[in-house]
């Protein structure tokens, strides 16, 4: 027991002082970081480097109202998108709406700390739906508790960027590929991205990616088709200003319309 103690201290302590070169690197102070990496979260991020998944966390991609994102190392000096989930601090009031109802998931009953997990573990296996959908997105490596490992969008020096941040000089070809992407998701593996916008796109080798998929849902979900509506709107209304308009009932029902 002793040496499992040590050993996890031994974790602890080469991990925090990766924390202080993040730091160091971007200014953040040392309350916000404790946010994300509790006990808990550095014991994991420890359980990964042992196992050689990862090598060490590089520097934060972005932060999100429930989870952050930084860059990781592999052993084989590959990179990784690593997403932790904050337990103690993620709000997550509107959880149930994408969950309950979804028949692989269960929340009853349970902590908020376990359901953190089961938000996690939803995010994973929508993104494993997504790769059978043909739908480019980051591809999901592993998933443990709050920590999800994926695909690294990006060059050496920068991520790539969100779709709202880039002047695209193709947006006729974006824009429909992202119609057959939703199209694929709903006919394919019966999802909708429930919060589909520029913010969760990112544009990557001239090509949209889609991301942050933990709120995505079956079709057979009861508020499917209003999240489809409202996916739908936000963006024809990224794409006006490029002068793209489609009436939002017609791109509804080509998404939804069965093969015949």
């Amino acid at each position: 027991m002793s040496s499992d103690f040590s050993l996890d201290e031994k974790w602890l302590k080469k991990l925090d002082e990766k924390l202080q070169k993040v730091i160091s690197r971007i200014g953040t102070d040392r309350k916000t970081l404790d946010q994300v990496f509790d006990t808990s979260t550095l014991l994991l991020l420890g359980k990964f480097i042992s196992d050689g998944v990862i090598d060490y966390v590089d520097f934060p991609i972005s932060t999100g109202k429930e989870a952050n994102i930084f860059r990781g190392v592999t052993p084989q000096n590959t990179f990784v998108a690593i997403k932790i989930y904050r337990t103690s601090t993620a709000t997550f009031k509107h959880i149930s709406q994408y969950i309950i109802g979804d028949p692989r998931f269960d929340i009853s009953n349970k902590t908020k700390r376990e359901t953190i997990f089961e938000w996690a573990k939803k995010e994973f296996k929508n993104l494993q739906r997504l790769q059978k959908a043909q739908v480019l997105a980051p591809k999901p490596i592993i998933r443990r508790d709050n920590i999800l490992i994926m695909q690294y969008l990006g060059s050496k020096n920068t991520p790539a960027p969100l779709l709202k941040d880039v002047d695209i000089t193709n947006p006729q070809e974006v824009f429909d590929q992202l119609l057959t992407y939703m199209k694929n998701m709903y006919q394919k593996v019966q999802l909708v991205h429930a919060d589909l916008s520029s913010y969760n796109i990112l544009f990557y080798r001239k090509k949209p990616y889609i991301i942050d998929v933990g709120q995505t849902v079956l079709t057979e979900h009861p508020m499917a088709q209003e999240f489809l509506k409202r996916d739908i709107h936000n963006i024809l209304h990224h794409f006006k200003k490029y002068n793209i308009n489609y009436r939002e009932e017609h791109l509804y029902t080509e998404i939804t319309k069965e093969k015949g």
